[in-house]
C-alpha cells in the first residue's frame, strides 16, 4: 500500500509524495496559510495527528493541527488572529472566523526515550517542556496518531511505525502501553474510541494493558471521563465501543450497575447493544445533515435496556442517577434523559386520547427520536408515533401561519 524510503541511523521512515495518498487539494486552505507561513518564516511546521491519519485514509479530517519549532510566543507574533491558551502547555490558536487552527510547539516528555521509565517515582512529569519532531512524535498516544506531513516536500514523516499499522488496521500505543495507560487512563478509552470508529484491532499488547490496568480509569479526572464516554456514540459506532468498553472491564468500573445489569442479561447478546446498534444509524443520519444528537438522547438509550427492565414508576431517575453519580454529567443531559425514558408511556398512547400538551415540551423532538429508536429496536409499530409526530407538524405548520402582530 505504501512505499518508503528510509533514512539511515535512528531516523524516521519518509514517505514521499508518490508513495502516499495526501493531497493538499484535501488540507484546510487556512491550516495551509499557517503552515506556509511558519515555513517561510524558517520554523518546521508539520501537519500532525489524526489530520494526517485520516487523509491517509481517504477520511476528511475533523480537525486540522500543526506542530512546529515555533514558541508560542514567536507563532502569536506571526500571525494577528493568534490567541494564547493554557496553563500546563501554552497552545496557540490562529483563528479564521469561528475555525481555530490549533497550533502546538514540539513537546517531549515521552517514555520512549526514557524519561517517565527515569522519572515514574517521582510524580507527576511537567508538561510544558519544548522538544523536537522526534520526541514529539514518540509522546503521542498511538501510532496511528504520530505521523506528520511535511509541507516543504509534501512527504509523510513516521517515527513510529504508524504508516504500517494503519495498513494493518491496528490501533496500537506507542512505547510500553502498561506505563502509558498508568499515565494517562483516558488512553485506553480513546483507544476503544478509534478501535470502533475506524474499524480497527487493538493489538495484543495494547489490548492486554487495557484488560490488566481497566480499573485505573478510576483515577482519571472525572470531566475528562465523561467528555471520553460521549465521544464514544459519535461517528455512528457506539454500540462497537461499549462494546469493547464492557468486555475489557471499563464500562462496569465508571457504571457498576450498567455492568451487572449487562452480566444478567446475557453479555454482548444484551438489548443495550440493539438500542445502540439503531441509535449508531440515527448519529449517521444526522451527522449527514449536519446535526449532533443531544448527550441527553445518548445517555437515555445507553441505559434503556436496564430502564425498561425495572419497570416502575419514576424508574427514569433511579436509572439515570447511576450514570450521573458515576460520571457527573451536567444536570440538563440527566434531567432530559429521564424525560425521554419516562416519554414511552405517554407516546404509547394516541394523542386522541394522551395529553397533547407534551408537543410544547422543549424536548419533545427528542423524545420523538428515542421512542422511535426504541421501537426499532424492539422491531415494534410505529404508528401511534406517527399520529404525534403528525400533530406536531400540523401544530407547528398552524403557528407559522398565524398572522404577525
Amino acid at each position: 500500500m505504501f512505499g518508503f524510503l528510509k533514512k539511515k541511523g535512528k531516523g524516521p521512515v519518509v514517505y514521499k509524495r508518490p508513495d502516499h495518498c495526501i493531497s493538499r487539494k484535501n488540507i484546510d486552505p487556512d491550516a495551509l496559510k499557517v503552515l506556509y507561513r511558519l515555513s517561510r518564516l524558517g520554523y518546521t511546521a508539520y501537519l500532525v495527528g489524526g489530520g494526517v491519519r485520516d487523509l491517509l485514509m481517504g477520511r476528511e479530517p475533523k480537525d486540522f493541527d500543526i506542530g512546529t519549532s515555533a514558541k508560542p510566543n514567536e507563532v502569536k507574533h506571526a500571525f494577528r488572529n493568534c490567541f494564547l491558551i493554557g496553563r500546563r502547555f501554552r497552545l496557540a490558536h490562529v483563528r479564521f472566523g469561528e475555525k481555530v487552527i490549533e497550533t502546538a510547539t514540539f513537546r517531549q516528555n515521552s517514555q520512549t526515550v526514557g524519561e517517565i521509565i527515569e522519572h515514574a517515582a517521582e510524580g507527576p512529569l511537567e508538561d510544558n517542556t519544548f522538544g523536537t519532531p522526534q520526541t514529539d512524535a514518540f509522546r503521542r498516544d498511538f501510532t496511528i496518531n504520530g505521523l506528520f506531513y511535511n509541507i516543504k516536500d509534501f512527504s509523510v514523516i513516521d517515527w513510529v511505525g504508524g504508516m504500517k499499522d494503519i495498513e494493518k488496521k491496528i490501533v496500537r500505543a506507542i512505547g510500553d502501553p502498561e506505563i502509558r495507560f498508568q499515565e494517562d487512563p483516558v488512553r485506553m478509552m480513546r483507544a476503544i474510541k478509534f478501535s470502533a470508529r475506524l474499524g480497527f484491532k487493538i493489538e495484543k499488547k495494547t489490548l492486554a494493558a487495557m484488560k490488566k490496568y481497566h480499573k485505573c480509569i478510576l483515577t482519571a479526572a472525572v470531566p475528562r471521563v465523561c467528555e471520553e464516554v460521549f465521544r464514544l456514540f459519535t461517528y455512528g459506532h457506539g454500540a462497537e465501543a461499549f462494546l469493547q468498553m464492557y468486555e475489557c472491564g471499563m464500562l462496569g468500573d465508571l457504571i457498576p450497575a450498567l455492568g451487572k445489569f449487562l452480566d444478567r442479561d446475557g453479555g454482548r447478546k444484551s438489548l443495550t447493544f440493539k438500542y445502540l446498534k439503531v441509535l449508531d444509524t440515527y448519529e449517521q443520519m444526522m451527522s449527514k445533515k449536519g446535526f449532533e444528537v443531544s448527550n441527553g438522547l445518548r445517555a437515555a438509550v445507553l441505559m434503556t435496556a436496564m430502564f425498561r427492565a425495572e419497570k416502575k414508576d419514576g424508574a427514569g431517575r433511579k436509572i439515570m442517577q447511576y450514570m450521573m453519580d458515576a460520571l457527573k454529567m451536567p444536570k440538563a443531559t440527566y434531567f432530559t434523559a429521564v424525560t425521554l425514558m419516562e416519554s414511552t408511556n405517554r407516546l404509547g398512547i394516541s394523542p386522541k386520547k394522551g395529553k397533547q400538551r407534551f408537543i410544547y415540551n422543549r424536548d419533545f423532538l427528542d423524545a420523538l427520536d428515542y421512542n422511535r429508536i426504541v421501537l426499532k429496536a424492539e422491531k415494534r409499530s410505529e404508528k401511534t408515533l406517527n399520529e404525534w409526530a403528525d400533530l406536531y407538524e400540523s401544530k407547528r405548520k398552524e403557528t407559522e401561519n398565524e398572522p404577525q402582530d
